[in-house]
């Protein structure tokens, strides 16, 4: 599908119309340790990282069923966490299940992007239509001040050096899938104290690599990154600006929970979709 298409269909790729999305929380685990991520469970918070329970691969469908019976305008069936969705096999398999039943609802996922160089055969082979790939810089030494480490094929790496590793493959991983014809977006979480003027060089590295859209996310001051400042309309209007120089910039991000269900901005039925879930059956962690 083209990236015009998805941009009429995908409520987070810049549809106008009231389309909606439902992301099925089913990848607890996490390979990179973001300075930023505050990952919980709770019904209270609405912000990425954040689900009321975990489900399993095999519960998918039965929540997509009930999702479009309160939400028919679902266009999108999207993973997005709590983890990563390339840190395990959770989310691959969940489209596996779901592929078929569905056929007429986009397949989106995000993902750090650590996993998906040698990965993507993978999420080509499962007909993911949309990726959503956060990149936060394209210097290591950017990236280390964002991260606290990652864990890659049972090592962590620190500093500079996982910088190096996350940028490398991230930029691979989004030429490959871009190549075969899965349209990319790029998130950046906007740190004014590190990234604020790098944005342009993010733009134009994954715009290259092949992303057709950006959206820039300000920071929510957590977890490590507590003391820093909340970004600005000001701050993010310029930013966006300066990315816009290179890509096409989405602008209407509502920090979606990694359990949303309804219209972006209009409708939320997550409560009414997830409420009894199982409880979950492994716990957060890096790696």
């Amino acid at each position: 599908m083209d990236a015009k298409r998805v941009k009429e269909i995908h409520p987070c790729f810049g549809a106008k119309q009231n389309r909606g999305r439902i992301h099925l929380p089913v990848c607890p685990g996490c390979n990179l340790a973001c300075r930023f991520c505050d990952r919980k469970l709770n019904d209270v918070e609405n912000r990425p990282g954040v689900t009321t329970k975990v489900i399993e691969p095999e519960e998918a469908a039965g929540y997509v069923e009930k999702a479009l019976q309160f939400c028919p305008e679902l266009s999108v069936v999207g993973i997005a966490g709590p983890g990563d969705t390339l840190a395990s096999d959770r989310a691959l398999e969940t489209f596996r299940l779901i592929g078929d039943r569905f056929p007429q609802l986009l397949k989106c996922m995000s993902t750090n992007g650590l996993l998906l160089a040698e990965r993507a055969e993978e999420v080509i082979a499962v007909g993911i239509d949309t990726l959503t790939v956060t990149v936060n810089g394209v210097d290591p030494s950017i990236v280390a001040k964002i991260i606290n480490g990652l864990v890659y094929h049972g090592r962590r790496y620190e500093g500079e050096e996982a910088g190096r590793i996350l940028i490398r493959n991230q930029l691979e991983g989004i030429r490959k899938v871009a190549e075969a014809g899965v349209v990319v977006k790029v998130n950046t979480v906007l740190v004014n104290e590190i990234n604020r003027f790098h944005i342009g060089e993010i733009a134009k590295a994954v715009k290259a690599a092949g992303a057709s859209i950006y959206n820039i996310i300000p920071l929510i001051p957590q977890h490590d990154l507590k003391d820093c400042e909340a970004p600005s309309c000001v701050d993010l209007a310029v930013a966006r600006k300066e990315a816009g120089e290179y890509i096409d910039v989405f602008r209407h991000c509502q920090h979606c929970r990694a359990d949303a269900v309804g219209i972006p901005g209009k409708s939320n039925f997550s409560q009414q979709v997830y409420q009894g879930m199982l409880a979950i059956k492994e716990p957060f962690s890096h790696g």
